[in-house]
Formats: C-alpha cells, sequence, structure tokens
C-alpha cells in the first residue's frame, strides 16, 4: 500500500474535519476508505456487491460514503439482509446511488443546489445554499478526501434511490 497523507484542511466551504485525521490522496477510493477506519460496513458492502474492481478503476469517481455509523442507524436487520447474496442487486443499486462519475468537490456545491445523475441511474440533489452541505436529506461532514481516482464525501446517513 502506498504511503497514505492526511487530509490538512477543511473544504472550502468550511466543513469540519471534526479532529479526525483521514487518508487523502495516495490511494485508491477503496484503500483509502479502508485506511479511514470508520467506513467498514461500506467497504464490506462493496466487496458483498462486487464492486471493488470498479471504485478501484479509473475513474473519476464521487463517492457520498455513508460512515459505519449512518450504516447502523437504519433499520434492525437491513445491513445484514442487505448483504445476502440474493439480494446482491439490491445492494449495488443502493452503492451505485452514492456514486457519481466524474470528479465534484464542494466548491462546486458552494451557494448552488444541483441535481446530479448517479451511476445507479437516478438523480441526487447536492444542496449547498444553506450551512453545510446536504445530498438529498444526508449532511456532508467531511468533504474533498482525495483520492488517485476521485473523491470521497463524507456522508452522515446511508442515501436510498427512488422507487
Amino acid at each position: 500500500m502506498k504511503s497514505l497523507k492526511t487530509l490538512a484542511m477543511a473544504s472550502v466551504i468550511g466543513l469540519s474535519l471534526g479532529g479526525a485525521a483521514l487518508p487523502a490522496a495516495a490511494d485508491d477510493i477503496v484503500e483509502t476508505a479502508v485506511a479511514a477506519g470508520s467506513f467498514e460496513t461500506l467497504v464490506a458492502a462493496v466487496q458483498a456487491a462486487g464492486l471493488v474492481e470498479v471504485l478501484q478503476g479509473e475513474g473519476p469517481f464521487t463517492v457520498f460514503a455513508p460512515t459505519d455509523e449512518a450504516f447502523a442507524a437504519l433499520p434492525d436487520g437491513t445491513v445484514e439482509g442487505l448483504l445476502k447474496p440474493e439480494n446482491k442487486d439490491q445492494l449495488t443499486a443502493i452503492l451505485t446511488y452514492h456514486v457519481v462519475p466524474g470528479m465534484v468537490m464542494a466548491k462546486d456545491a458552494q451557494g448552488a443546489k444541483v441535481e446530479l445523475e448517479t451511476v445507479e441511474g437516478a438523480s441526487l440533489t447536492v444542496d449547498g445554499t444553506g450551512e453545510g452541505v446536504k445530498v438529498n436529506d444526508a449532511n456532508v461532514v467531511t468533504a474533498d478526501i482525495v483520492a488517485d481516482n476521485g473523491v470521497i464525501h463524507v456522508i452522515d446517513a446511508v442515501i436510498l434511490p427512488p422507487g
């Protein structure tokens, strides 16, 4: 594994790091998420859905990454059910709804409300018009964690595709 740098500054829109040192810019999105230590559930889900190679691909990708706490807030049994092989399609749809092609940085959302098409195919709303940035109903708690093939924005909730 390549050496990791720590994220030294908050995003241009003033999002707090909450005192956490997070890895940046030395690994792909999956390696960066693993090294952060707060995405164990997300990484397990990406593995179960067979998306590791995709997220280690050339990209660039923008990933709105729910923390372990965000997954834990789902109703009891939800994560376990989604990780079952028979639910792989549903899990894949949820995970790819958190991924946008291209590299969307926090400054791109500052003062704006934009619709972005996800890899899943549906759109999500990024709203930077209030305090902080929201992605649908989730808050971005840490922005602009840059990886070799994209960027991760940490969110405090799992967002679900419409329908």
